[in-house]
Protein backbone atom coordinates (compact mmCIF):
# COMPACT_ATOMS: atom_id res chain seq x y z
CA UNK A 1 0.00 0.00 0.00
CA UNK A 2 1.41 3.58 -1.17
CA UNK A 3 0.16 5.99 1.54
CA UNK A 4 -0.07 10.33 0.42
CA UNK A 5 -0.15 12.47 3.86
CA UNK A 6 -1.54 15.65 2.57
CA UNK A 7 -1.52 18.91 4.95
CA UNK A 8 -3.76 21.22 3.83
CA UNK A 9 -2.60 24.72 3.06
CA UNK A 10 -3.46 27.70 5.99
CA UNK A 11 -4.38 31.47 4.63
CA UNK A 12 -2.12 33.52 5.51
CA UNK A 13 -2.80 34.95 8.90
CA UNK A 14 -0.72 36.34 11.71
CA UNK A 15 -0.60 33.10 12.95
CA UNK A 16 1.58 32.32 9.32
CA UNK A 17 4.63 34.37 10.34
CA UNK A 18 5.38 33.96 6.22
CA UNK A 19 6.59 37.49 6.06
CA UNK A 20 8.93 36.83 8.76
CA UNK A 21 10.00 32.97 8.00
CA UNK A 22 11.41 34.68 4.91
CA UNK A 23 14.40 35.81 6.16
CA UNK A 24 15.51 32.91 7.56
CA UNK A 25 14.98 30.83 4.09
CA UNK A 26 11.80 28.96 5.95
CA UNK A 27 8.44 27.90 4.35
CA UNK A 28 6.48 27.39 7.14
CA UNK A 29 6.68 27.35 11.06
CA UNK A 30 6.00 23.81 12.04
CA UNK A 31 5.72 20.45 10.32
CA UNK A 32 2.63 18.57 10.28
CA UNK A 33 2.91 16.62 13.61
CA UNK A 34 -0.53 14.95 13.12
CA UNK A 35 -0.07 13.75 9.69
CA UNK A 36 3.27 12.30 10.83
CA UNK A 37 1.98 10.17 13.89
CA UNK A 38 -0.53 8.83 11.56
CA UNK A 39 1.99 7.58 9.33
CA UNK A 40 3.87 6.03 12.59
CA UNK A 41 0.60 4.13 13.14
CA UNK A 42 0.41 2.61 9.21
CA UNK A 43 1.72 -0.83 9.07
CA UNK A 44 5.56 -1.23 8.76
CA UNK A 45 5.46 -2.45 5.15
CA UNK A 46 3.32 0.19 3.48
CA UNK A 47 5.47 2.93 1.50
CA UNK A 48 4.92 6.70 2.99
CA UNK A 49 5.40 10.30 1.73
CA UNK A 50 3.76 13.90 3.27
CA UNK A 51 2.85 16.71 0.89
CA UNK A 52 2.62 19.66 3.16
CA UNK A 53 1.31 22.67 1.16
CA UNK A 54 2.66 24.92 2.94
CA UNK A 55 6.30 23.92 1.96
CA UNK A 56 5.47 22.62 -1.74
CA UNK A 57 2.19 22.47 -4.05
CA UNK A 58 0.60 18.64 -4.59
CA UNK A 59 1.46 17.10 -7.60
CA UNK A 60 -0.31 15.36 -10.08
CA UNK A 61 2.39 12.87 -9.49
CA UNK A 62 2.00 12.42 -6.23
CA UNK A 63 -1.79 11.41 -6.50
CA UNK A 64 -0.53 9.28 -9.48
CA UNK A 65 1.87 7.67 -7.04
CA UNK A 66 -0.28 6.94 -4.28
CA UNK A 67 -2.99 3.92 -3.78
CA UNK A 68 -4.34 6.45 -0.82
CA UNK A 69 -5.13 9.28 0.59
CA UNK A 70 -4.64 10.58 4.07
CA UNK A 71 -5.57 14.20 5.17
CA UNK A 72 -6.01 16.25 8.17
CA UNK A 73 -7.44 19.73 8.70
CA UNK A 74 -8.39 22.39 11.21
CA UNK A 75 -11.02 24.40 10.60
CA UNK A 76 -8.97 27.32 8.96
CA UNK A 77 -7.96 24.90 6.44
CA UNK A 78 -11.15 23.73 5.45
CA UNK A 79 -11.30 25.30 2.09
CA UNK A 80 -7.90 24.15 1.26
CA UNK A 81 -9.37 20.38 2.83
CA UNK A 82 -12.19 20.51 0.12
CA UNK A 83 -10.07 20.99 -2.63
CA UNK A 84 -7.69 18.19 -2.12
CA UNK A 85 -10.18 15.69 -1.42
CA UNK A 86 -11.89 16.84 -4.91
CA UNK A 87 -9.00 16.55 -6.99
CA UNK A 88 -8.12 13.23 -5.09
CA UNK A 89 -11.36 11.95 -5.52
CA UNK A 90 -11.31 13.11 -9.29
CA UNK A 91 -8.15 11.08 -10.04
CA UNK A 92 -10.04 7.93 -8.59
CA UNK A 93 -8.09 7.61 -5.36
CA UNK A 94 -9.49 6.12 -2.26
CA UNK A 95 -9.57 9.45 0.32
CA UNK A 96 -9.51 8.97 4.05
CA UNK A 97 -9.89 12.69 6.35
CA UNK A 98 -10.00 13.03 9.99
CA UNK A 99 -8.97 15.98 12.54
CA UNK A 100 -10.17 18.76 14.49
CA UNK A 101 -12.28 20.66 11.49
CA UNK A 102 -13.68 17.21 10.34
CA UNK A 103 -14.64 15.84 13.91
CA UNK A 104 -16.43 19.54 15.29
CA UNK A 105 -18.00 20.61 11.75
CA UNK A 106 -21.83 21.68 11.53
CA UNK A 107 -21.11 21.52 7.77
CA UNK A 108 -21.35 18.59 4.81
CA UNK A 109 -18.06 17.43 5.00
CA UNK A 110 -16.21 16.61 1.79
CA UNK A 111 -17.10 13.65 0.05
CA UNK A 112 -14.20 10.76 1.20
CA UNK A 113 -14.31 7.78 1.30
CA UNK A 114 -13.59 7.04 5.02
CA UNK A 115 -14.11 10.12 7.95
CA UNK A 116 -12.70 9.82 11.08
CA UNK A 117 -14.03 11.51 14.19
CA UNK A 118 -12.25 12.37 16.94
CA UNK A 119 -8.55 10.88 18.41
CA UNK A 120 -7.22 7.83 16.00
CA UNK A 121 -5.67 5.89 18.19
CA UNK A 122 -8.00 3.19 18.26
CA UNK A 123 -9.92 3.49 15.14
CA UNK A 124 -6.96 3.38 13.08
CA UNK A 125 -5.87 0.44 14.03
CA UNK A 126 -9.68 -0.61 13.30
CA UNK A 127 -9.56 0.75 9.72
CA UNK A 128 -6.65 -1.60 8.98
CA UNK A 129 -7.73 -4.87 10.07
CA UNK A 130 -11.39 -3.63 8.35
CA UNK A 131 -9.51 -2.85 5.14
CA UNK A 132 -7.78 -6.14 5.09
CA UNK A 133 -10.98 -8.25 5.17
CA UNK A 134 -12.60 -5.64 2.72
CA UNK A 135 -15.32 -4.66 5.20
CA UNK A 136 -14.06 -0.75 5.22
CA UNK A 137 -16.46 1.74 6.88
CA UNK A 138 -17.42 5.13 6.06
CA UNK A 139 -17.22 6.76 9.74
CA UNK A 140 -14.76 5.35 12.31
CA UNK A 141 -16.09 7.35 15.91
CA UNK A 142 -13.60 6.78 18.58
CA UNK A 143 -15.85 5.26 21.50
CA UNK A 144 -13.28 7.06 24.08
CA UNK A 145 -10.52 9.67 24.26
CA UNK A 146 -7.57 7.45 24.84
CA UNK A 147 -4.30 7.09 26.87
CA UNK A 148 -1.26 8.70 25.26
CA UNK A 149 0.43 6.04 26.09
CA UNK A 150 -0.94 4.58 22.94
CA UNK A 151 0.66 7.32 20.86
CA UNK A 152 3.76 6.68 18.62
CA UNK A 153 6.49 8.10 17.93
CA UNK A 154 5.86 10.68 15.02
CA UNK A 155 7.71 9.89 11.69
CA UNK A 156 10.13 13.33 12.27
CA UNK A 157 11.86 12.02 9.04
CA UNK A 158 9.19 12.36 6.64
CA UNK A 159 9.37 15.88 6.57
CA UNK A 160 11.66 18.20 4.89
CA UNK A 161 13.25 19.48 7.81
CA UNK A 162 15.19 22.61 6.48
CA UNK A 163 12.04 23.83 5.09
CA UNK A 164 10.67 24.66 8.42
CA UNK A 165 11.86 27.01 11.50
CA UNK A 166 10.63 24.60 14.33
CA UNK A 167 9.93 21.09 15.28
CA UNK A 168 6.96 20.00 17.04
CA UNK A 169 6.13 17.79 19.88
CA UNK A 170 2.95 17.07 21.48
CA UNK A 171 3.12 16.07 25.83
CA UNK A 172 -0.58 16.02 26.68
CA UNK A 173 -4.12 16.67 25.28
CA UNK A 174 -7.15 18.18 27.55
CA UNK A 175 -7.04 21.31 29.55
CA UNK A 176 -8.89 21.49 32.91
CA UNK A 177 -10.65 24.89 32.75
CA UNK A 178 -14.17 25.64 30.70
CA UNK A 179 -13.90 28.84 28.56
CA UNK A 180 -16.94 29.30 26.75
CA UNK A 181 -15.59 29.87 23.49
CA UNK A 182 -12.96 27.36 23.50
CA UNK A 183 -13.14 23.95 21.22
CA UNK A 184 -9.89 22.19 22.78
CA UNK A 185 -11.92 20.75 26.60
CA UNK A 186 -14.95 20.18 23.53
CA UNK A 187 -12.28 17.74 21.53
CA UNK A 188 -9.88 16.74 23.89
CA UNK A 189 -11.88 16.90 27.11
CA UNK A 190 -11.20 18.43 30.63
CA UNK A 191 -9.17 15.71 32.13
CA UNK A 192 -5.75 16.32 30.29
CA UNK A 193 -4.08 13.80 29.37
CA UNK A 194 0.13 12.73 29.15
CA UNK A 195 2.88 10.97 27.85
CA UNK A 196 5.20 9.62 30.70
CA UNK A 197 8.61 10.49 30.92
CA UNK A 198 9.93 8.08 29.11
CA UNK A 199 8.25 8.67 25.46
CA UNK A 200 9.00 12.70 26.02
CA UNK A 201 12.34 11.84 26.60
CA UNK A 202 12.51 8.75 23.49
CA UNK A 203 10.78 12.20 21.13
CA UNK A 204 13.69 14.08 21.37
CA UNK A 205 16.13 11.18 21.04
CA UNK A 206 14.43 10.72 17.72
CA UNK A 207 14.12 14.36 16.52
CA UNK A 208 17.75 14.52 17.46
CA UNK A 209 18.72 11.55 15.20
CA UNK A 210 17.46 13.03 12.18
CA UNK A 211 19.60 16.03 12.63
CA UNK A 212 17.47 18.74 13.89
CA UNK A 213 18.60 21.30 16.48
CA UNK A 214 17.15 24.48 17.99
CA UNK A 215 13.29 25.64 18.17
CA UNK A 216 11.08 22.41 19.37
CA UNK A 217 7.21 23.53 19.90
CA UNK A 218 5.13 21.86 22.51
CA UNK A 219 1.97 21.92 20.64
CA UNK A 220 -0.32 21.43 23.89
CA UNK A 221 -2.91 23.58 24.18
CA UNK A 222 -2.25 23.62 27.71
CA UNK A 223 1.34 22.63 28.59
CA UNK A 224 0.49 22.73 32.34
CA UNK A 225 -2.60 21.41 32.42
CA UNK A 226 -1.36 18.32 34.11
CA UNK A 227 0.73 20.19 37.14
CA UNK A 228 1.74 17.45 38.58
CA UNK A 229 2.80 15.25 35.90
CA UNK A 230 4.70 18.30 34.26
CA UNK A 231 6.72 18.53 37.68
CA UNK A 232 8.37 15.60 37.31
CA UNK A 233 8.53 15.75 33.69
CA UNK A 234 10.76 18.74 34.29
CA UNK A 235 13.71 16.50 36.22
CA UNK A 236 14.14 14.18 33.51
CA UNK A 237 14.04 16.98 30.91
CA UNK A 238 16.74 18.87 32.62
CA UNK A 239 18.96 15.72 33.04
CA UNK A 240 18.11 14.88 29.28
CA UNK A 241 19.16 18.47 27.79
CA UNK A 242 22.40 18.44 29.79
CA UNK A 243 23.28 15.21 28.74
CA UNK A 244 23.09 15.72 24.79
CA UNK A 245 24.63 19.20 25.08
CA UNK A 246 21.38 21.46 25.02
CA UNK A 247 20.26 20.56 21.43
CA UNK A 248 16.61 22.29 21.57
CA UNK A 249 15.28 25.06 23.08
CA UNK A 250 11.68 24.99 23.91
CA UNK A 251 8.36 26.97 23.32
CA UNK A 252 4.84 26.07 24.25
CA UNK A 253 1.17 27.19 25.22
CA UNK A 254 0.24 27.55 28.84
CA UNK A 255 -2.21 29.15 31.18
CA UNK A 256 -1.80 32.10 33.29
CA UNK A 257 -1.59 30.18 36.54
CA UNK A 258 2.10 29.22 35.18
CA UNK A 259 2.99 32.47 37.13
CA UNK A 260 1.66 31.26 40.68
CA UNK A 261 4.19 28.54 40.73
CA UNK A 262 7.81 29.30 41.04
CA UNK A 263 9.17 25.64 41.43
CA UNK A 264 7.55 24.91 37.75
CA UNK A 265 8.77 28.16 36.19
CA UNK A 266 12.11 27.30 38.02
CA UNK A 267 12.23 24.13 35.75
CA UNK A 268 11.17 25.24 32.85
CA UNK A 269 13.41 27.64 32.75
CA UNK A 270 16.45 24.90 33.32
CA UNK A 271 14.79 22.97 30.72
CA UNK A 272 15.35 25.47 27.93
CA UNK A 273 11.76 27.10 27.53
CA UNK A 274 12.60 30.38 26.07
CA UNK A 275 8.85 31.88 24.64
CA UNK A 276 5.23 30.39 26.46
CA UNK A 277 2.08 31.57 24.46
CA UNK A 278 -0.95 32.53 26.98
CA UNK A 279 -4.71 33.17 26.50
CA UNK A 280 -4.91 36.20 28.05
CA UNK A 281 -7.62 37.24 26.42
CA UNK A 282 -9.10 40.37 28.00
CA UNK A 283 -8.08 42.83 30.81
CA UNK A 284 -12.03 43.42 31.28
CA UNK A 285 -12.77 41.22 34.37
CA UNK A 286 -16.56 41.19 33.49
CA UNK A 287 -15.74 39.75 30.07
CA UNK A 288 -13.60 37.25 31.62
CA UNK A 289 -16.19 35.82 34.05
CA UNK A 290 -18.60 36.37 31.27
CA UNK A 291 -16.28 33.76 29.12
CA UNK A 292 -15.89 31.53 32.47
CA UNK A 293 -12.02 32.13 32.31
CA UNK A 294 -11.82 32.49 35.71
CA UNK A 295 -8.61 31.56 36.34
CA UNK A 296 -7.37 34.57 34.95
CA UNK A 297 -9.37 36.58 37.38
CA UNK A 298 -7.38 35.60 40.40
CA UNK A 299 -4.62 37.61 40.40
CA UNK A 300 -2.93 41.22 38.44
CA UNK A 301 -2.50 39.73 34.65
CA UNK A 302 0.55 42.44 34.42
CA UNK A 303 2.44 41.14 37.22
CA UNK A 304 1.51 37.29 36.24
CA UNK A 305 2.98 38.55 32.91
CA UNK A 306 6.20 40.06 34.46
CA UNK A 307 6.43 37.38 36.63
CA UNK A 308 6.79 34.80 33.69
CA UNK A 309 9.22 37.07 32.11
CA UNK A 310 11.59 37.11 34.96
CA UNK A 311 11.75 33.27 34.61
CA UNK A 312 13.83 33.95 30.77
CA UNK A 313 10.65 33.13 29.41
CA UNK A 314 9.78 35.86 26.55
CA UNK A 315 5.59 35.99 26.71
CA UNK A 316 3.40 35.90 23.68
CA UNK A 317 -0.45 36.11 24.20
CA UNK A 318 -3.78 36.08 22.96
CA UNK A 319 -6.79 38.71 23.26
CA UNK A 320 -9.82 39.22 21.99
CA UNK A 321 -12.64 41.43 21.03
CA UNK A 322 -16.60 41.23 21.26
CA UNK A 323 -17.44 39.92 24.37
CA UNK A 324 -21.34 40.70 25.74
CA UNK A 325 -19.52 42.53 28.59
CA UNK A 326 -17.00 44.53 26.83
CA UNK A 327 -17.11 48.39 27.52
CA UNK A 328 -17.07 51.36 25.23
CA UNK A 329 -13.53 51.79 25.65
CA UNK A 330 -12.53 47.95 25.14
CA UNK A 331 -10.02 48.78 22.62
CA UNK A 332 -7.78 51.66 24.28
CA UNK A 333 -7.69 49.20 27.22
CA UNK A 334 -6.11 46.18 25.03
CA UNK A 335 -3.63 48.53 23.70
CA UNK A 336 -2.77 49.54 26.91
CA UNK A 337 -2.77 46.62 28.38
CA UNK A 338 -0.55 45.23 25.50
CA UNK A 339 1.87 48.09 25.76
CA UNK A 340 2.55 47.91 29.49
CA UNK A 341 2.66 44.07 29.70
CA UNK A 342 5.80 44.21 26.83
CA UNK A 343 4.62 41.59 25.15
CA UNK A 344 5.81 42.00 21.15
CA UNK A 345 3.68 38.64 20.00
CA UNK A 346 -0.07 39.87 21.29
CA UNK A 347 -2.39 38.13 19.02
CA UNK A 348 -5.43 40.05 18.59
CA UNK A 349 -8.70 38.85 16.99
CA UNK A 350 -12.75 39.18 16.89
CA UNK A 351 -14.64 36.53 18.90
CA UNK A 352 -15.77 33.97 17.15
CA UNK A 353 -18.19 30.89 18.15
CA UNK A 354 -16.16 27.69 17.19
CA UNK A 355 -18.60 24.57 16.66
CA UNK A 356 -20.25 23.08 19.57
CA UNK A 357 -18.56 25.01 21.97
CA UNK A 358 -20.74 26.20 25.21
CA UNK A 359 -20.75 29.95 23.30
CA UNK A 360 -21.65 28.50 19.90
CA UNK A 361 -24.53 26.58 22.28
CA UNK A 362 -25.36 29.68 24.24
CA UNK A 363 -25.87 31.76 21.29
CA UNK A 364 -27.96 29.18 19.02
CA UNK A 365 -30.00 29.31 22.07
CA UNK A 366 -30.52 32.68 22.18
CA UNK A 367 -31.09 32.86 18.39
CA UNK A 368 -27.67 35.12 17.62
CA UNK A 369 -25.51 32.22 15.24
CA UNK A 370 -24.68 33.61 11.79
CA UNK A 371 -23.19 30.37 10.57
CA UNK A 372 -20.01 28.41 10.85
CA UNK A 373 -16.61 30.47 11.40
CA UNK A 374 -13.97 31.01 8.88
CA UNK A 375 -11.51 29.77 11.73
CA UNK A 376 -9.28 32.92 11.10
CA UNK A 377 -10.53 35.15 13.82
CA UNK A 378 -8.00 38.02 12.64
CA UNK A 379 -10.06 38.68 9.80
CA UNK A 380 -12.89 40.94 9.66
CA UNK A 381 -15.64 38.31 9.52
CA UNK A 382 -18.14 37.36 12.46
CA UNK A 383 -20.39 34.46 12.94
CA UNK A 384 -22.42 36.18 15.43
CA UNK A 385 -24.71 39.07 16.17
CA UNK A 386 -22.44 40.81 19.22
CA UNK A 387 -23.84 43.07 21.80
CA UNK A 388 -21.80 45.95 20.38
CA UNK A 389 -22.70 47.47 16.93
CA UNK A 390 -20.66 45.75 14.76
CA UNK A 391 -19.07 48.18 12.36
CA UNK A 392 -18.08 49.74 15.89
CA UNK A 393 -16.51 47.22 16.85
CA UNK A 394 -14.37 45.88 13.61
CA UNK A 395 -13.62 49.44 13.70
CA UNK A 396 -12.22 49.18 17.11
CA UNK A 397 -10.11 46.02 15.98
CA UNK A 398 -8.93 48.05 13.16
CA UNK A 399 -8.06 50.86 15.32
CA UNK A 400 -5.76 48.34 18.11
CA UNK A 401 -3.90 46.33 15.18
CA UNK A 402 -2.81 49.68 13.35
CA UNK A 403 -1.86 50.81 17.13
CA UNK A 404 -0.05 48.08 18.40
CA UNK A 405 1.75 46.68 15.03
CA UNK A 406 2.93 50.66 14.10
CA UNK A 407 6.98 49.98 13.95
CA UNK A 408 7.25 52.52 16.90
CA UNK A 409 4.86 51.09 19.19
CA UNK A 410 6.19 47.84 18.07
CA UNK A 411 9.50 47.95 18.81
CA UNK A 412 9.29 50.04 22.00
CA UNK A 413 7.37 47.03 23.38
CA UNK A 414 9.99 44.56 21.64
CA UNK A 415 12.74 46.43 23.54
CA UNK A 416 10.95 46.32 27.16
CA UNK A 417 10.49 43.15 26.50
CA UNK A 418 14.51 42.52 25.94
CA UNK A 419 15.35 44.98 29.34
CA UNK A 420 12.89 41.89 31.17
CA UNK A 421 13.78 38.80 29.38
CA UNK A 422 17.07 37.36 30.60
CA UNK A 423 17.63 34.62 28.14
CA UNK A 424 18.88 31.33 29.25
CA UNK A 425 22.46 30.02 27.90
CA UNK A 426 22.06 27.78 24.57
CA UNK A 427 25.03 26.85 21.92
CA UNK A 428 24.45 28.00 18.28
CA UNK A 429 21.64 26.14 16.50
CA UNK A 430 23.12 27.07 12.98
CA UNK A 431 26.19 27.57 10.96
CA UNK A 432 27.83 31.21 10.49
CA UNK A 433 27.03 31.46 6.73
CA UNK A 434 22.98 30.74 7.52
CA UNK A 435 23.20 33.42 10.40
CA UNK A 436 25.32 35.77 8.22
CA UNK A 437 22.70 35.33 5.32
CA UNK A 438 19.52 35.45 7.82
CA UNK A 439 21.14 39.32 9.01
CA UNK A 440 22.23 40.46 5.32
CA UNK A 441 17.83 39.50 4.17
CA UNK A 442 17.14 41.87 7.36
CA UNK A 443 19.18 44.13 6.86
CA UNK A 444 18.49 44.83 3.23
CA UNK A 445 14.90 44.06 3.66
CA UNK A 446 14.01 46.26 6.94
CA UNK A 447 17.22 48.94 7.11
CA UNK A 448 17.13 49.71 3.29
CA UNK A 449 13.82 48.74 1.30
CA UNK A 450 11.23 49.43 3.90
CA UNK A 451 9.61 52.56 4.13
CA UNK A 452 10.10 52.29 7.94
CA UNK A 453 13.51 51.80 7.58
CA UNK A 454 14.38 54.83 9.94
CA UNK A 455 12.45 52.96 13.22
CA UNK A 456 14.33 49.65 12.68
CA UNK A 457 17.41 51.53 12.60
CA UNK A 458 16.37 53.31 15.89
CA UNK A 459 15.57 50.21 17.18
CA UNK A 460 18.93 48.22 16.41
CA UNK A 461 20.93 51.42 17.94
CA UNK A 462 18.94 50.96 21.17
CA UNK A 463 19.47 47.21 21.30
CA UNK A 464 22.90 47.14 20.59
CA UNK A 465 23.57 50.10 23.26
CA UNK A 466 21.32 48.48 26.02
CA UNK A 467 21.19 44.56 24.92
CA UNK A 468 24.03 43.64 22.97
CA UNK A 469 24.22 40.20 24.18
CA UNK A 470 20.84 39.72 22.52
CA UNK A 471 21.11 41.02 19.05
CA UNK A 472 20.10 37.81 17.91
CA UNK A 473 16.58 37.61 19.60
CA UNK A 474 16.33 41.37 18.69
CA UNK A 475 16.67 40.56 15.33
CA UNK A 476 13.86 38.12 15.54
CA UNK A 477 11.81 40.06 17.52
CA UNK A 478 12.05 42.71 14.29
CA UNK A 479 11.40 40.42 12.14
CA UNK A 480 8.32 39.15 13.67
CA UNK A 481 6.90 42.54 13.72
CA UNK A 482 7.55 43.10 9.90
CA UNK A 483 5.40 40.45 9.36
CA UNK A 484 2.52 41.83 11.68
CA UNK A 485 3.07 45.01 10.24
CA UNK A 486 2.45 44.02 6.53
CA UNK A 487 -0.53 41.99 7.15
CA UNK A 488 -2.48 44.92 9.27
CA UNK A 489 -1.14 46.70 5.82
CA UNK A 490 -2.34 44.90 3.04
CA UNK A 491 -5.68 44.50 5.29
CA UNK A 492 -6.34 47.68 5.85
CA UNK A 493 -6.34 47.45 9.17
Amino acid sequence: MKVLLVNPQFPTTYWSFRHALQFDGKRSAFPPLGLMTIASMLPRSWERRLVDLEVRPLKRADIEWADMVFATAMLVQKDSLRRIVKQCKAMGKRVVIGGPYITTSIEALPEADHIFLGEAETTLPQFIEDLERGETKKFYKAPERPPLSATPIAEFGLADLKRYSAMSVQYSRGCPFQCEFCDIIEIYGRNPRTKSNEQMLAELDALKRVGWRGSVFIVDDNFIGNKRNVKKLMPALIEWQEKNGRPFFFLTEASVNLADDDELLEGMRNAGFRRVFLGIETPVEESLKEALKTQNTRGNLLDQVKKIQSYGMEVMAGFIVGFDHDPEDIFQRQINFIRESAIPLAMVGLLNALPDTQLWRRLEKEGRLLGESSGNNTSYSLNFVPKMDPAILVEGYQSIMKTIYSSREYYERALECLRRVTYGPSPRYSSVLHDFVSLARITLKLGILDHERWEFWRFVREATAKHRDKLADSLRLAAMGYHFRKLTEAEGR
